[in-house]
C-alpha cells in the first residue's frame, strides 16, 4: 500500500506540492452498493469503491488571476505531483479567470478531517431486501411483475486548501425505483423514494400503492390534448421545481435572459410569485435531506465558483411566502448584481401548503381531473418564460366525482414552473419525495402535490 493512502494525506500533500499562489484540493472517496430485479426475482448485486482528486491551482498576474482544474480518479501517492503540476499548467495557461476572489480564509477545521472515510455495503439492504421478498411474493399473487433497482452511495469528501481549510462532508444517497407491470405488459406503473439508509423504505407499501394504480387502469379511456384540472403528485412538483431552481442564476436574469428578468433592466427579486403561502427553500441541515453545508465546487459554471470553496452555506429561502425572494449568487456574481452572496444548496422543499395527502386531494375533486405519476424527457422550449415541455409517463387517470375511473392516454404537456405556482390552486402536505427525471443528479427533495386547474396537455403521446 502506498506510504500515503488515506484521503487527508492525499489532500495535504498534494497542497505541500503546489508551487502556485493558490491551491483547492478536492478529495472525493465513493462507495456504493445496489440491488436489481426483474419479474419479481433479483438479478444483480454488487458493491463498488472509487476515488477522485480534484485540484484546482490558482495563478495571480498582470491583469488578475488565473485558475487551473485538473481532475482524476484512482489517484495513488505517485499520481499527485504530475496531477499538481498539471493543474499549475493548466492556470498558467489560461487568461484571467471572471470569476476570481480570493480564496475562501479561516482555520476552519472539521473534526472527523483525519477520520477514514465512511463506506457504504450491501449491509444497508439488510432490512430492505427480505422486505422486498416478501413483496415479490404478494406481486406473484396478485397477478403483477416487479421491476427496478435499489442504489446506495456514500461520498466522503475531502476539502483542502493553501489558506488553512480543512473541512469534510458525508454525503449518504440512497434511491429506490419500482415498476409493476401486469402479465401482458400493456399497463405500468411507477413509484420512487428517496432515501440516506433504506430504513425508511417499506416495499409492502410501495407494492400496494402500486397494485392500485394497476386496477384503476384495467378502464381505458381516451382523452384529446387540452386543458385539465390536474393534480401533480410531488415528484412531479419537484421535477419541475429543480429545473426552475437551476435556471435562477441572479446574473442570467440580471442580464435580460430569464424568467427572473425585470422588463426593462434588473431582477423580479420582490415580486409575488403565487398566491399561495408557499416557500421554496434549501438547506444544508434539513432533517433527512442533509447536504454539505459549505461550497464544494469542482468547476466554475454560471452557478459555481471554485473560489468559493468551502464557504459556509445556512438555510436559503428562494421564495418566502409566494414571493421571490433570492437568486443563485457566486461571489463574483453577487458583486455584478449587487445582491446577496446566496450559492446553490444541494436540496430544495416547497412548504406552506396544507395538511392534505394526495389521496384526500383526488376524493375533494369534485368535477372531472387527472392525477399524474410522473413526467420525463423535461426540455427547455423557451428560457424568457422558462417554458417547458416533456411528457407523461407510466399512468395517467381520470378522476371523476372525487374517485379515480380508469386510466387514460400519455400526453405531451407545455408548462412553465413559475406560471404554475402562479396558477396552482391547492398545494397539499410537503413529503419527501425522490424526482423521476433528475434523480440522477438531484435526489433531496421534500414537496407537496399541487391542484392546477387548467394544466396544458398540448398533444397526445403515445409513449408508456
Amino acid at each position: 500500500m502506498s506510504r500515503v493512502s488515506k484521503p487527508h494525506e492525499i489532500v495535504e500533500r498534494a497542497l505541500e506540492l503546489s508551487t502556485a499562489d493558490g491551491c483547492v484540493v478536492i478529495a472525493d472517496e465513493e462507495s456504493s452498493a445496489n440491488l436489481r430485479w426483474a419479474g419479481n426475482a433479483l438479478t444483480t448485486n454488487g458493491v463498488t469503491r472509487g476515488r477522485t482528486l480534484t485540484v484546482i491551482a490558482t495563478v495571480d498576474g498582470a491583469q488578475g488571476t488565473a485558475s487551473g482544474v485538473v481532475s482524476r480518479s484512482a489517484v495513488t501517492a505517485d499520481d499527485l505531483e504530475p496531477l499538481v503540476r498539471a493543474a499549475e499548467a493548466a492556470a498558467r495557461g489560461a487568461g484571467p479567470a471572471e470569476d476570481a476572489q480570493p480564496l475562501v480564509d479561516g482555520v476552519s477545521s472539521s473534526p472527523d478531517f483525519t477520520d477514514a472515510p465512511a463506506e457504504t455495503g450491501s449491509d444497508v439492504f439488510a432490512e430492505f431486501a427480505p422486505a422486498l421478498g416478501d413483496a415479490f411474493a404478494r406481486a406473484r399473487s396478485g397477478g403483477r411483475e416487479l421491476y427496478g433497482f435499489a442504489h446506495h452511495q456514500l461520498t466522503s469528501t475531502y476539502l483542502g486548501t493553501s489558506t488553512g481549510l480543512r473541512l469534510r462532508h458525508d454525503q449518504p444517497n440512497g434511491t429506490l425505483e419500482l415498476n409493476a407491470k401486469s402479465p401482458d405488459r400493456t399497463r405500468s406503473t411507477w413509484a420512487g423514494r428517496s432515501t440516506r439508509d433504506f430504513k425508511d423504505v417499506d416495499p409492502a407499501e410501495l407494492d400496494a400503492e402500486l397494485a392500485q394504480r394497476l386496477r384503476w387502469a384495467e378502464r381505458r379511456i381516451e382523452l384529446p390534448a387540452g386543458r385539465y384540472e390536474t393534480l401533480l403528485p410531488p415528484t412531479a412538483v419537484a421535477d419541475l421545481l429543480i429545473y426552475q431552481l437551476w435556471s435562477s442564476t441572479a446574473r442570467d436574469a440580471a442580464e435580460g435572459r430569464t424568467v427572473f428578468s425585470k422588463p426593462g433592466g434588473g431582477t423580479r427579486i420582490g415580486e409575488t410569485l403565487s398566491e399561495l403561502p408557499l416557500s421554496l427553500r434549501s438547506d444544508p441541515h434539513a432533517p433527512g435531506l442533509e447536504s454539505a453545508p459549505f461550497v464544494i465546487a469542482h468547476a466554475s459554471g454560471d452557478g459555481a465558483s471554485v473560489f468559493d470553496n468551502g464557504l459556509p452555506l445556512t438555510s436559503t429561502d428562494w421564495i418566502r411566502d409566494g414571493r421571490l425572494e433570492h437568486l443563485t449568487t457566486t461571489r463574483h456574481t453577487a458583486g455584478l448584481t449587487g445582491l446577496p452572496v446566496a450559492p446553490a444548496i444541494d436540496n430544495l422543499l416547497l412548504e406552506g401548503g396544507g395538511e392534505q395527502s394526495l389521496e384526500e386531494m383526488v376524493a375533494a375533486t369534485t368535477g372531472r381531473g387527472l392525477l399524474l405519476t410522473c413526467m420525463w424527457y423535461i426540455r427547455e422550449v423557451d428560457p424568457a418564460t422558462l417554458l417547458l415541455t416533456g411528457l407523461t409517463r407510466d399512468g395517467v387517470y381520470l378522476v371523476e366525482g372525487g374517485e379515480v375511473v380508469g386510466e387514460v392516454n400519455n400526453f405531451r404537456f407545455n408548462e412553465s414552473p413559475v406560471d404554475l405556482l402562479s396558477r396552482a390552486t391547492e398545494a397539499g402536505r410537503t413529503e419527501k419525495t425522490l424526482p423521476r427525471e433528475w434523480g440522477d443528479w438531484f435526489t433531496r427533495a421534500a414537496m407537496p402535490a399541487l391542484r392546477i386547474p387548467d394544466f396544458n396537455m398540448s398533444s397526445v403521446s403515445l409513449g408508456v
